[in-house]
């Protein structure tokens, strides 16, 4: 484990796959104590992704790193909005005209954001449908202080190589239709899956850390 050998893995697999782009990898933090997060760090990580707000609030002023970007990639709730503005410099999770609406109307400065589309269906999944997602996407853009930069899914569970990739499949081209170069799609379990159908941003937890405890 690490972030390291993980990167390595997949510098091989684009490799394999002739792929030539550059892939973000999010360090996904959810779980993890501080001296994970500073170990990743060490190998080069400068993004972590964390679920949840109240853990965040916990460990990113500690942490106080200041050459990193913070990227919340859980859930947001709208009464957490004020609290995750102070402590992300990314939204992965944008799911909703009312998340979106409460994040333009609280911002004082530009925030990237991406807007989570659920490609796989089931109904314990975030994210607007794909055939709202162009809608919620056109709307997202006109909203002041949104930097709209990308598209993310949650890849289903359990993973199944035909079922994933068609969800990425259809995410890529929600991205491609509406102009969006990041495509936000594959976890530790099904990452491989995610870069053979355009993926160029990665959010792994275990494959870097464990598991936690």
């Amino acid at each position: 484990m690490g972030y390291r050998r993980f990167l390595e893995g997949v510098e091989e697999f684009l490799y394999k796959i002739g792929r030539k782009d550059e892939v973000l990898i999010v360090a996904v933090s959810k779980g993890v104590d501080a001296e994970g997060i500073l170990r990743a760090y060490g190998e080069g990580c400068r993004h972590f992704g964390e679920n949840r707000v109240q853990e965040a609030a916990r460990k990113i002023p500690l942490l106080n790193l200041q050459d990193v970007s913070w990227h919340m990639v859980g859930h947001l709730q709208r009464n957490k909005v004020n609290k995750a503005i102070r402590l992300f410099d990314v939204v992965q999770s944008v799911d909703r005209v009312g998340i979106a609406e409460a994040l333009s109307k609280r911002l004082t400065r530009p925030m990237d954001v991406y807007v989570e589309v659920n490609t796989s269906g089931e109904p314990q999944k975030h994210g607007v449908s794909p055939e709202e997602a162009d809608g919620l996407i056109d709307h997202v853009r006109n909203l002041p202080n949104l930097n709209l930069i990308g598209v993310m899914t949650v890849g289903p569970y359990p993973v199944e190589e035909r079922r994933s990739r068609k969800a990425f499949a259809l995410l890529r081209e929600i991205a491609e239709r509406n102009g969006l170069p990041k495509i936000s799609a594959g976890m530790t379990e099904d990452w491989k899956y995610a870069l053979l159908e355009g993926a160029n941003v990665l959010r792994i937890g275990r494959g870097i850390f464990g598991s936690p405890g």
